[in-house]
């Protein structure tokens, strides 16, 4: 892909305020309406330009864990935690550690409980690094489901009920949201 100088503008102005309208842009830029929507058109077609909706789980209190890892099945470790509702994001990456994750919670010991009940104890996991995350230098948006569909199963796959696990009846973890099984206020 190749970005013109106008693109650039037009990426800049859309970074520093998503809201922004195209007339303004037009004005900036010194082109017609028409033409920027025209341009907004191919950046977000060829993937420039994205727009995010979510929450900020820093700006609302929430925790927010970052968590790297070595993993012999990386990909399988992503599709676990895909449709979880405490999962941020997921990265592969290259160096030592080879993923990535993102968490999000009001509460730390259900961070914990995650790392130590799902990805610690996963047989083709070989070493963790978790760290709570305390300020973020931009934005950090997560395009959370804070009321989604309820399903039988854990859609970690984890087996057995909340209730029946020693860090929930503890109130260590505050369950699964996707199942009903929630202690919590944020879900």
């Amino acid at each position: 892909m190749t970005l013109d100088d106008k693109d650039r503008i037009i990426i800049t102005m859309y970074a520093d305020d998503p809201d922004i309208s195209q007339e303004r842009i037009a004005q900036t830029i010194g082109l017609s309406q028409p033409s920027v929507a025209a341009r907004v058109s191919k950046l977000r077609k060829d993937g420039a330009l994205e727009k995010l909706v979510g929450i900020n789980p820093l700006k609302m209190g929430l925790y927010l864990a970052k968590v790297d890892l070595v993993s012999n099945d990386p990909s399988a470790i992503l599709r676990m935690f895909r449709k979880c509702p405490y999962f941020a994001n997921g990265l592969s990456i290259s160096g030592h550690h080879n993923l990535c994750l993102f968490f999000y919670s009001e509460s730390v010991a259900t961070l914990e409980s995650i790392v130590n009940g799902h990805i610690r104890s996963n047989p083709s996991v070989r070493e963790v690094d978790f760290n709570i995350v305390i300020t973020s230098e931009r934005d950090f948006v997560v395009p959370a489901r804070i009321r989604g569909e309820m399903v039988r199963e854990p859609p970690c796959g984890m087996k057995g009920e909340c209730h029946e696990c020693s860090s929930f009846i503890e109130k260590n973890c505050m369950g699964c949201p996707a199942t009903g099984q929630y202690q919590g206020s944020f879900y």
